[in-house]
């Protein structure tokens, strides 16, 4: 009877071959000459590779299904690190937007920056709990970069909230808006505003100004540099966070924000 040890070897040598096969395959661009694993070898060893990779597969099909994942999780690691790379090069850029207010605490150690948009079910679900976590640690910069993605009234409500800066309820009123179930029509958003002692008026005008251009242009340009298509999506530390995050998972990219910098 053959050891385990020797079973498990020549799975081990077909996953390896079939991974890469499969690599030169899928990561192959279209029209590229993708390298052949065996042209190294001669004709006889090129089949004797075929015919075991053939046989794993057929006797123990988990063998492609490991290689895929092994694949999955090394585009993943490698789109980590490369949008970590692009949030380091933004700098100040992305953590300090200018003309954006900074909530929670101005001089807080650590930075989370929220990509939203006012009719996003999830960024509504995910504020509550994102606010609780930044006034609950005290430390915490936060910055919403207003990303309206979903409609017409989406554009009117960020364009409300930019238009708000001016008069000093940014966070009055973007806790308003989110806070707020139903559409955004014109005459809801100024009773909102109306409501959080804004003059309505100024905020109606204000609201198409060459400011409030330049901030979504902000916004959006951030966006496209960062690949994010979707909203929430956070920005913590080197991390780019996509959808909504639990307050406990909130927690901890704060945590690990932290102790990178220590």
């Amino acid at each position: 009877m053959r050891s385990p040890a020797r079973l498990r070897r020549p799975r081990v040598l077909a996953a390896a071959l079939t991974g890469s096969l499969l690599g030169a395959a899928l990561l192959a661009a279209p029209g590229a000459q993708a390298a052949d694993p065996t042209e190294a070898l001669t004709p006889a060893q090129a089949d004797a590779v075929r015919a075991l990779i053939r046989e794993t597969l057929t006797t123990d099909p988990t063998v492609l299904k490991d290689a895929v994942q092994a694949m999955q999780a090394h585009e993943q690691q490698e789109e980590m690190e490369r949008a970590s790379a692009t949030i380091r090069s933004l700098g100040p850029a992305l953590t300090d937007p200018p003309g954006v207010p900074a909530l929670g605490n101005p001089d807080g150690d650590v930075t989370v920056i929220e990509f939203s948009d006012y009719n996003c079910g999830y960024c509504k679900r995910v504020f509550q709990s994102l606010w609780e976590v930044i006034q609950a640690d005290g430390k915490v910069k936060l910055h919403i970069l207003e990303f309206p993605i979903l409609g017409a009234e989406s554009v009117s409500a960020a364009r409300a909230a930019l238009a708000a800066i001016p008069q000093g309820h940014y966070e009055s009123f973007h806790r308003a808006l989110m806070a707020h179930k139903g559409g955004f029509s014109e005459d809801k958003i100024l009773a909102l505003a109306r409501e959080q002692g804004l003059d309505a008026p100024r905020l109606k005008k204000d609201m198409t100004s060459e400011a409030v251009n330049t901030l979504l242009a902000q916004s959006y340009h951030l966006a496209q540099t960062l690949g994010i298509s979707g909203t929430p999506a956070f920005v913590i530390g080197d991390h780019l966070v996509p959808g909504a995050l639990s307050a406990p998972a909130l927690k901890e990219f704060i945590a690990e924000a932290r102790r990178s910098k220590s």
